[in-house]
């Protein structure tokens, strides 16, 4: 007895629906797979130039425990040195921010896809990876250099570094503005200018604002690695108690910084969120 034409039918299209399906399933199996594979080759190979040998990190323990031990008690003699030296490093970064938010915006203008002609957007951002190329230290010392050990040489370094990370955030911010509202003022003869001033700053004002924010937060860090070098603040002090073997200063160092990067993460996380609800 066979069986009714329209249910043959019904199972032919099923049966023609899983056999068009399957392979594409498969593709989809074999592509994660590929992708799970190569991420685990990448990171062998990562592993790999490392070089890290376990017995030696073994090894290790006893002189880490031994460094932390020298570390403690910190010597509070000095914490009148470590304020000052705090307060220098946070008038590094106020300024250092500052001139870096300033000369970031024009670039990141000429930067922008929706703003800017390509011959501009190519000189613009070529400008901005050239910046972002060069580490903190070495514009430390190119700016100790020029003007000498302390705060100065510490404040360009970082005005400089800022443009390079700022301006890439700026034109982030400026190419997610909605397009509708620049092409109404494009038709009603608006240049270029015009554009970016009545159209674009209004939308993304705040979301600058965090991002300048969050620079000012991370400049605090920098500014001390920037002792490093001799480029003023906390961070000059830091290093020069470490290789004077006087752990327990550098302890005493270290707890301020991390007192002010605490209060400053705080209070900048409290900004970013009224920002954020003005958008």
């Amino acid at each position: 007895m066979g069986f009714p034409l329209f249910i043959k039918l019904k199972y032919l299209s099923i049966m023609t629906d899983r056999l068009t399906k399957t392979p594409s399933k498969l593709i989809k199996y074999l592509k994660n797979w590929t992708i799970a594979l190569l991420v685990l080759l990448t990171y062998g190979w990562a592993w790999q130039g490392l070089n890290v040998q376990l017995a030696d990190l073994q090894n290790s323990i006893p002189h880490t425990i031994d460094f932390i031990g020298r570390l403690f008690p910190p010597d509070l003699r000095i914490l009148d040195v470590a304020v000052i030296k705090l307060i220098e490093t946070v008038q590094m970064s106020l300024w250092g921010t500052t001139i870096g938010a300033i000369l970031s915006l024009p670039i990141a203008i000429l930067s922008a896809s929706n703003l800017a002609p390509l011959w501009v957007q190519i000189f613009a951002n070529g400008l901005q990876n050239v910046i972002r190329s060069i580490p903190s230290l070495v514009l430390g010392l190119l700016f100790v250099s020029a003007t000498g050990l302390g705060a100065p040489a510490g404040t360009l370094a970082l005005g400089i570094y800022t443009i390079g990370y700022l301006g890439k955030f700026y034109q982030a911010a400026l190419e997610s503005v909605e397009p509708r509202s620049l092409e109404a003022l494009r038709l009603g003869g608006a240049n270029w200018a015009q554009v970016a001033r009545y159209g674009m700053m209004p939308q993304v004002l705040p979301l600058l604002w965090g991002y300048t924010i969050y620079m000012f937060e991370y400049n605090i860090r920098a500014a001390s690695i920037l002792g490093v070098v001799g480029a003023g603040g906390i961070g000059f002090e830091l290093v020069n108690y470490i290789r004077g073997f006087e752990y327990q200063k550098a302890t005493t160092m270290g707890m301020v910084l991390l007192a002010i990067v605490i209060a400053i993460d705080l209070l900048s996380s409290k900004l970013r969120q009224r920002l954020e609800a003005m958008e």
